[in-house]
């Protein structure tokens, strides 16, 4: 296994402790999904850049670089679904998980034909515009989470806190999830078809 693949393993067994601090409520708990989230995008963007500058390119390395994106991914908006004052719709992430799962098929049903069908530009710029909303979405996670350990203070209390700039902070962090995985949302949707329709010969 070349060090490209390696770094893609070390993405997929970054997810179970990604998904571990996430589900242990708390502020440094937050912070370390935080530093493992960004431990394994910086991965994501390391091994394609060793594969291609170094040849190491493998069937092996296009299976599984899509794979860990997706584990990776699909965690982190599942894990948001569970954050109440997150507000994100379930069907948002249905979505987003469906469409991996919807080219996922499309990969194995070229792979039965001797195909391989590799991340097009729309597919890169879908998976940089999900890793930016997570990240986003971990740091109004981790605000909330320092204001509650360190000033005892819910995000419930923060919006109708009597000082304007700590409500207009609180109104911002509560509604910029949902706008922002609806974007993400949209832009994966997107992506999804324009996979469907460019490989479309697939399906006859």
């Amino acid at each position: 296994m070349n060090l490209a693949n390696k770094l893609t393993v070390a993405r997929i067994l970054m997810v179970p402790f990604f998904i571990l601090f996430m589900e242990l409520n708390g502020f440094w708990f937050a912070v370390s999904a935080l530093l493992i989230f960004i431990a394994a995008s910086i991965t994501d963007l390391l091994d394609g850049r060793i594969a291609r500058k170094n040849n190491m390119v493998t069937p092996l390395g296009i299976f599984l670089d899509p794979l860990a994106d997706k584990l990776l991914i699909s965690a982190a908006f599942i894990c948001f679904v569970d954050i109440h004052y997150l507000d994100v719709p379930a069907w948002m992430v249905i979505a987003i998980i469906s469409r991996e799962f919807l080219i996922t098929g499309l990969r194995t049903i070229a792979a039965a034909k001797n195909v391989i069908i590799p991340a097009d530009k729309a597919g890169k710029f879908k998976t940089t515009s999900q890793i930016v909303v997570i990240i986003m979405i971990l740091l109004i996670i981790i605000i909330n989470e320092m204001f509650l350990k360190f000033y005892g203070v819910t995000p419930e209390m923060l919006i109708t806190y009597d000082k304007g700039s700590y409500r207009i902070l609180a109104l911002i962090m509560q509604k910029t999830p949902f706008w922002a995985v609806l974007a993400a949302t949209t832009l994966t949707i997107y992506s999804g078809f324009n996979y469907m329709w460019k490989h479309r010969e697939f399906f006859k």
